[in-house]
């Protein structure tokens, strides 16, 4: 028999034993979970979404088109290097490095605001819209959907005072992402429901 070493607390050895569970059943705490949440490049419709192609030369749409008012602001998601801005096959686009290395690009544009090699900041205008605007995301040489990175705006809740003055005004807008799903252990409900 193997005996723990008599300096080792109950609480520690319970705590250990804790950690070990949740690695080996797959659980990940949700703060470890790293996603973006960003704000849409535009203020538009979602015209055509995300349909990934069956194999790298098929049918799909490697990206969102958004159905815009032609002149809308095109802003970048966050903050990266302008790796391309020009002209494909008689269409403007443009492309931002993030730090994450994964590349967004802004397509089917009117006009591009920025150079090859400048950086942009979140929010910053990349370029403005045709009656649609194409928003991918690679990672790597492949295509991601990014509708899970857009968030939805959202205010933050501001309670009316009880004796009818008017309270703080609301604050800005902020994008809300849906926080991951964390798995629970098997036949445990945590309140909900008996």
């Amino acid at each position: 028999m193997i005996r723990p070493h008599p300096n080792v607390r109950p609480a520690a050895r319970l705590g250990a034993a804790l950690v070990a569970s949740c690695l080996l059943s797959g659980i990940v705490p949700a703060s470890s979970v790293a996603a973006a949440c960003w704000f849409a490049p535009v203020d538009a419709p979602i015209s055509d979404p995300y349909r990934p192609p069956r194999c790298p030369w098929c049918a799909g749409n490697r990206g969102i088109e958004y159905a815009t008012v032609p002149g809308t602001p095109v802003r970048a998601v966050a903050s990266g290097t302008v790796t391309f801005a020009g002209t494909v096959v008689d269409r403007r686009y443009v492309v931002v490095e993030h730090a994450d290395g994964r590349r967004a690009t802004y397509g089917l544009l009117s006009s591009i605001g920025v150079s090859a090699g400048d950086r942009v900041t979140a929010r910053s205008i990349v370029g403005t819209a045709g009656a649609t605007t194409h928003f991918g995301l690679r990672d790597g040489d492949d295509y991601v959907d990014p509708t899970p990175e857009i968030g939805r705006l959202a205010y933050a809740v501001r309670l009316v005072p009880l004796d009818g003055s008017p309270g703080a005004p609301p604050g800005p807008a902020r994008p809300r992402c849906e926080t991951p799903e964390i798995r629970a252990f098997p036949g445990a409900n945590h309140g909900r429901g008996r």
